[in-house]
C-alpha cells in the first residue's frame, strides 16, 4: 500500500513539474511573439474589462497602440523619472530599489513601496493577472528575465507605454493623452508628461481627484527630475 502511494505521489508530481514547465514554454512563446507583434490588449486590460462589466455591461476600454517614435520625449523622460531612474542600467531588477522599498514597508509595518522596475510592471500587466500570490510574484520575475533577455530597451518600453492604465477604463499613452488634455501623445509638453506620470501609482483615483495637492507635489518633483531621465 505504501509503495502504490509512493508510486502515485511520484506520478503526481513529475505531471505538476511537467504542466509547469510547459506552462513556461507557453509564456516564453508568447514574449518571443511579442519581439516584433503589438498587442491590442492585456491581460490586465482584459481583468479590468470584466470588472467595468460587472456594474455596466456596455462599458468599453479606451486604448490605441502608437509606435514608438509618436510618443512624446516629454512621457519618455516622465516616467523614467518617475517609475524607473535606472531603467537602462539594470536587467530587469533594482536591487537597491528592492531593498529601500522593503525597508520602507517595515518601518510602516505595512506594503506601501513597490520597487518594481518598468520591465517587472510590463510582466505583470501583459502577461499575468492582479493577484499578489507568491506564486504570481515568482511568474512575474521570471517573465521579466525572459522579456530583458529577448527584448531590446526601446521594445520594453514601447509596450509599457502603451499599457498602462491612466483612468477608469483608460490604458495606454494615446488614449491618457486625449483623456486628460485632448491632445495627442506625441504632443504632451513636459509639465502635462509630468502630471501623467505622477498618477501612475493611483490612476483611478487621480482620474477623480484630478487637483490633488499630493498630485501637484508629485508632478512638480518629476519635472525636477526630468531633464536627467536617460531615454531608449
Amino acid at each position: 500500500m505504501l509503495r502504490r502511494l509512493y508510486k502515485w505521489s511520484g506520478r503526481i508530481f513529475a505531471l505538476a513539474v511537467m504542466a509547469i514547465l510547459c506552462y513556461q514554454l507557453w509564456l516564453f512563446a508568447q514574449v518571443w511573439y511579442r519581439v516584433d507583434h503589438d498587442p491590442s490588449s492585456s491581460a490586465f486590460m482584459q481583468a479590468r474589462l470584466e470588472e467595468m462589466q460587472k456594474t455596466d455591461p456596455d462599458a468599453k476600454i479606451a486604448h490605441e497602440w502608437v509606435p514608438y517614435r509618436r510618443i512624446s520625449s516629454n512621457l519618455k523622460r516622465a516616467l523614467i523619472a518617475a517609475e524607473d531612474a535606472k531603467f537602462l542600467d539594470h536587467e530587469g531588477f533594482d536591487w537597491e530599489g528592492i531593498q529601500k522599498a522593503y525597508e520602507k514597508d517595515v518601518r510602516k509595518g505595512k506594503i506601501v513601496a513597490g520597487g518594481s522596475t518598468i520591465s517587472q510592471q510590463l510582466s505583470k500587466n501583459l502577461f499575468l493577472s492582479g493577484s499578489r500570490s507568491p506564486w504570481r510574484k515568482a511568474q512575474e520575475s521570471i517573465i521579466t528575465l525572459m522579456i530583458e533577455h529577448m527584448m531590446s530597451k526601446q521594445r520594453i518600453f514601447e509596450l509599457y507605454l502603451n499599457s498602462i492604465e491612466w483612468g477608469d477604463g483608460v490604458f495606454g499613452a494615446e488614449a491618457a493623452a486625449r483623456h486628460y488634455y485632448g491632445t495627442d501623445a506625441a504632443h504632451l509638453s513636459a509639465s502635462q508628461a509630468a502630471r501623467l506620470a505622477s498618477m501612475v501609482p493611483n490612476p483611478r483615483y487621480y482620474d477623480k481627484h484630478r487637483n490633488s495637492g499630493g498630485l501637484a507635489r508629485k508632478t512638480e518633483i518629476i519635472l525636477g527630475r526630468m531633464n536627467s531621465a536617460q531615454i531608449p
